[in-house]
């Protein structure tokens, strides 16, 4: 990257930065015209330096006095526009300029991220590039806009102006700059303190945001060792830092302010004194009297911008230099390496082959020595040996995640060290001992090794087309990538899929592989579907509905742990809000948090005389429960049980128990009201058993409920998916939508049971898979937050062998699955790898039976090396490892 802002500037910005000198030039002439129309008006039009002859000629027109005023007032008016009009196309280019850069600095700044070396990112937090790729830039993107425009546009103004003044009368020209040479000696010392006040504030900052990263990447350890005192005790040490910095920072700022204020005002001094004595003497007349002043009015304007700039300018190249900086660590890879296509890499099948490798890390650590290896095509080789003894470095070399510091490493005739990513990054695959899941769907996760460029463009109408066209053009403008992120991007032939209609089967046989099928399986149960884009799958789901609905008609057993919807029943099992809507929420229009402040709620319950009812409800709820929980410490089970208030919420219901008990219902505030009234939507009959919902009540209810389908307004349609035998509901999950019903409390085991009828019923129609195909588009949260670690190692796994490549390398990949898991997953693995090179790191040196090949490393160095049945025996490093095991 260039070194300095303004040679990052000059090399992407060279030809914008000449069209705004250009339009800045032109706009000068008819800047002095305007400043000079006074004067001629004061002294010509309205007779100021004596009496005019009239009529006059002016560019051969003649005009009378009164013509003569408002022709040069009309001028002076469009004189004016122009001005503006100049300044405005001048800023909005300005600032179209700046973000166009701003976006190429940041992208330029994100791709270099992708090409640190691993070990950068033990050195460098999240908390640290995140905000100087984001914030810290941020201002740059209006200065890059101003660097050169705004200094020639404000300086040649100023220029402008004085040339005027001078041209009225030297004296006050002089006056009018007497006191710059001041500004200019002293600013720049005050401001020089400014920047380094500001560097150092940078960089607290950004040490404050890596311990925030910290603290939230560690919370649960915090939590569990009390360490919430220690923690905010050193955060506040920080922001104490900061406060000082800052505080600094203001008190030079703001006396540098009113420094150019107090100078600024001390000019009119000379003006009115020395102006008004020539005026009197004679020398000057009143209308450049009156001229002058109106340009020193506009003098200050771009004197101030100048002085404004430079303090712009030394924050910019400050902030610019620190964040280069942090971005250029030794090690980074070249570009064409990252995305070069032109390379096939060596001829298939190709093995490993290594003389006197080395391998050190940042700290000097010797992580290999000497390992001189040759591994040939379709071997399958286990490697062992202790912690940190060089099996795990290794496996990292093989797979060019990082590059060795010493000795050769070739994959097949080729060194792997010049081998572009196109190469290294689909031929050979890696699985580490923590696989990472990034935001977003399981699908996307699992495909996302097999999706190396666009490869499909998606259809679009040509509105759309015409939108990505221009979209792709402006990031080709910005230095961009111009890849469509839209398109198709999956590599069929990578997969070995002829078609893209048998992808998803592809992706749930793997799911099988990786022993993720039931958990996929679960999540498709909780998963929903648009029936609109798949209506077949819609359809079979209806089909399976019926079919559970038979299983519960034939079997009274059975029947007693499902109760269904019906339109003329409530639902005892659901809760009084889902038994109002009789239908799923879309979104939080009608949600059980919100229901009780939706305007249409309310009036369905004021139309049926519910609501007085329902706040006497929500009343003895609330007594009830702060009389159950007064003494309950809020981890108790009541409180899962009984959900209606937290524990945190406890003490202001407490108090709105006692407002009702001295002053009745009908006097409580709005608020209070709305806090009673959400209690009884939360209220399961059968779950909570507190005697409020008798057979009267219930009916009262189905009452509201009519009223409430039959009186929705048109704008409301879309927020609540009624429930309806015959049509599938696209609000509710997969699982919801086959039951039609509530899972009933209180029986044993009954979503267990419930849940065995439903898995034959989905079997019995060969729906399971496609069950796990919604499962496919469950969102896994920020790193995969809302998988366990297990599921998490399992997507990895399943993502390299998706893209099937020459070579597969494990380093300790299934050392987070379960003890009992973990042979049989590795074996479905080795089957699904059949005649590729499987490189496998291990822990557990028993389960190395499965491999040809045995490497034992120790210190960073080979010390045992062959086929499995010649180390296996008695006085081997390995033999004595897997009798430990």
């Amino acid at each position: 990257m260039e070194p300095s802002i303004y040679r990052f500037i000059f090399r992407y910005s060279k030809r914008e930065q000449l069209v705004l000198l250009v339009m800045t030039g032109l706009s000068f002439p008819f800047l002095y015209y305007s400043l000079d129309l006074p004067k001629r008006i004061i002294n010509e039009a309205l007779g100021a330096k004596g009496a005019a002859s009239f009529p006059t000629e002016w560019l051969g027109f003649t005009f009378d006095q009164l013509e003569y005023l408002w022709t040069l007032s009309g001028l002076f008016l469009a004189l004016v526009c122009i001005n503006g009009g100049f300044k405005y196309t001048i800023n909005v280019y300005r600032g179209q300029l700046g973000e166009r850069m701003l976006r190429r600095l940041r992208y330029e700044l994100y791709a270099r991220v992708l090409r640190f070396p691993l070990s950068r990112f033990r050195r460098m937090s999240q908390g640290e590039i995140i905000p100087m790729i984001t914030a810290e830039v941020e201002p740059l993107g209006g200065f890059i806009g101003d660097s050169i425009s705004l200094p020639a546009f404000q300086g040649g103004t100023l220029i402008t102006i004085l040339f005027f003044m001078f041209v009225q009368d030297p004296v006050l020209g002089l006056a009018a700059i007497s006191l710059y040479p001041v500004q200019a000696y002293v600013i720049p010392k005050l401001q020089r303190q400014v920047n380094l006040l500001g560097k150092e504030r940078v960089r607290t900052v950004r040490a404050l945001s890596d311990k925030i990263g910290e603290t939230v990447s560690g919370v649960q350890e915090v939590h569990a060792n009390d360490g919430a005192r220690l923690m905010l005790a050193r955060f506040a040490e920080r922001l104490g830092r900061i406060y000082d910095i800052r505080f600094e920072i203001y008190k030079k700022k703001f006396f540098i302010k009113f420094l150019n204020n107090f100078l600024a005002q001390l000019t009119p001094f000379f003006f009115y004194s020395i102006g008004g004595y020539l005026v009197i003497q004679g020398s000057l007349s009143i209308g450049a009297m009156v001229a002058v002043l109106a340009a020193y009015k506009d003098l200050s304007a771009p004197w101030k911008e100048l002085l404004g700039y430079y303090e712009r300018k030394e924050d910019a190249r400050i902030k610019y230099e620190q964040v280069i900086e942090q971005f250029d660590p030794p090690g980074v890879m070249d570009p064409a390496m990252q995305t070069g296509e032109t390379d096939d890499g060596p001829a298939a099948p190709a093995g490993f082959r290594s003389s006197n490798l080395g391998l050190v890390d940042d700290d000097g650590e010797t992580q290999l020595d000497g390992v001189n290896l040759r591994i040939e095509a379709g071997e399958r080789v286990a490697l062992l040996g202790p912690t940190n003894g060089g099996k795990e470095a290794l496996g990292l070399v093989l797979a060019r995640l990082v590059p060795p510091t010493s000795g050769n490493l070739a994959f097949g005739d080729r060194d792997i060290t010049g081998l572009p990513e196109a190469v290294t990054g689909r031929r050979i695959g890696y699985v580490g001992p923590a696989a990472f899941a990034f935001s977003t769907t399981i699908r996307e996760n699992l495909l996302m090794g097999a999706m190396h460029r666009p490869l499909l463009e998606p259809e679009r109408d040509e509105d759309a087309r015409a939108a990505v066209h221009k979209s792709l053009a402006d990031a080709a403008i910005a230095g961009n990538s111009t890849d469509d992120p839209n398109a198709d991007w999956v590599d069929y032939a990578a997969i070995g899929l002829a078609e893209p209609a048998r992808l998803s089967a592809r992706l749930v046989e793997l799911l099988d592989v990786v022993d993720l099928w039931d958990d996929c399986y679960q999540l498709g149960l909780r998963g929903t579907l648009d029936p609109e884009l798949r209506p077949d799958v819609a359809a079979r789901i209806l089909e399976a509905r019926r079919g559970f609905a038979d299983r519960l008609a034939g079997d009274p057993a059975l029947a007693e742990l499902v109760e269904p919807f019906a339109a003329d029943h409530y639902n005892s099992n659901a809760s009084v809000a889902e038994n109002l809507l009789f239908g799923t929420p879309v979104d939080a229009t009608f949600s059980v948090d919100g229901i009780a402040t939706n305007e249409y709620v309310r009036r369905t319950l004021d139309s049926v005389g519910l609501t007085d009812d329902f706040l006497t409800m929500g009343r003895d709820m609330a007594a009830t429960m702060v009389e159950l929980f007064a003494d309950l410490p809020a981890d108790h089970e009541f409180f899962a049980q009984f959900s209606f208030i937290s524990p945190d919420d406890l003490p202001e219901f407490q108090a709105l128990v006692t407002r009702t008990d001295r002053g009745g219902l009908e006097n409580l505030s709005e608020e209070d009201r709305t806090r009673l009234l959400s209690l009884p939507f939360k209220l399961v009959q059968a779950r909570h058993r507190l005697g409020l919902l008798d057979a009267a009540m219930q009916a009262r209810i189905l009452e509201a409920r009519r009223a409430f389908a039959e009186n929705l307004p048109p704008e409301l349609e879309g927020a609540v998916a009624f429930f309806s035998a015959d049509a599938y509901n696209a609000a509710a999950s997969v699982q919801d939508n086959v039951l039609f019903g509530k899972i009933a409390y209180g029986q044993a085991d009954a979503a267990g049971r419930v849940g065995a009828v439903l898995a034959e019923v989905l079997e019995r129609l060969d729906l399971r898979s496609t069950v796990i195909e919604v499962g496919l588009d469950f969102q896994v949260g920020i790193g995969g937050s809302r998988l366990s670690a297990p599921q998490r190692q399992k997507i990895g796994i399943a993502r390299v062998l998706l893209r099937r490549p020459d070579v597969l390398v494990f380093n300790d990949a299934v050392a987070a699955i379960d003890s009992a898991a973990q042979a049989r997953v590795m074996e479905r693995i080795l089957a699904e790898a059949e005649g590729r090179t499987v490189i496998w790191a291990l822990q557990r040196a028993d389960l190395a039976r499965r491999f040809d090949r045995v490497i034992v490393l120790r210190g960073g160095r080979v010390v045992e090396d062959g086929p499995l049945d010649r180390l296996d025996r008695d006085g081997t490093e390995f033999h004595a490892m897997a009798a430990g095991d």
